[in-house]
């Protein structure tokens, strides 16, 4: 059995479907109470836990490959270890799944690299004082919001969405305001996307223009 203290490394075991690297990871989450002073009754707020990388102002959750002697959510759970250095109750199914390039292969044309991970909600019930990758990974209880914002890949950012929008409805008034934000950046994000695509595609017509009056020039 595998000492909880040591991190898998290697790809021996790595499972592939597709020519896809299958990977599996979670969003840890807790409710934390915040005593107003005003009310018996203190209220809480939903954090989210995201890891950094070494060189990286930016952050992630903790992902990493499915290997083949172990199930999706064994694998979620033994990176939320490894990389995060939590544990918790994981939520029954699977918030989503997601085609992305593995990091070393992001600006790469070619088919390799690809992955398709699966996420989950994880619970958090303990953080660990140490963990096995501690040395590479700093941890940030963070809002939603600022997750979001943080957050370095868009598929991460759509999987954060769909977990809140996931929640039980009695969590719902807790982080309404904060979906409603999400979902304003959400779509100022689209809209600067779209705004760069028809920049890019105006610039190559005048370059196609330019080109065709050259050549009609000489003629």
């Amino acid at each position: 059995m595998m000492s909880i203290m040591q991190a898998r490394i290697g790809r021996e075991r790595q499972r592939y479907q597709d020519h896809l690297r299958l990977v599996a990871g979670c969003i840890p989450f807790k409710f934390e109470k915040i005593a107003d002073g005003h009310t018996r009754n203190p209220q809480s707020r939903l954090l989210v836990l995201m890891i950094s990388s070494p060189n990286r102002d930016d952050l992630v959750f903790p992902k990493g490959g499915w290997e083949n002697d172990e199930t999706v959510e064994e694998a979620a759970c033994r990176e939320a270890l490894e990389e995060a250095g939590v544990r918790g109750i994981l939520g029954e199914n699977h918030i989503g799944e997601w085609e992305f390039r593995s990091k070393s292969k992001q600006n790469n044309c070619s088919l390799e690299g690809g992955c398709r991970g699966y996420m989950f909600a994880l619970q958090v019930t303990e953080e660990l004082e140490s963990w096995p990758e501690q040395a590479l990974h700093d941890r940030k209880w963070l809002t939603p919001k600022d997750a979001f914002k943080l957050c370095r890949y868009d598929w991460m950012r759509e999987a954060l969405t769909k977990f809140l929008t996931s929640l039980p409805e009695d969590n719902m008034n807790e982080i309404r305001e904060e979906l409603v934000e999400i979902s304003i950046m959400a779509a100022a994000k689209e809209r600067s996307i779209l705004s760069s695509e028809w920049v890019g595609k105006t610039s190559v017509m005048q370059h196609l223009e330019g080109s065709c009056n050259k050549v009609t020039v000489q003629a």
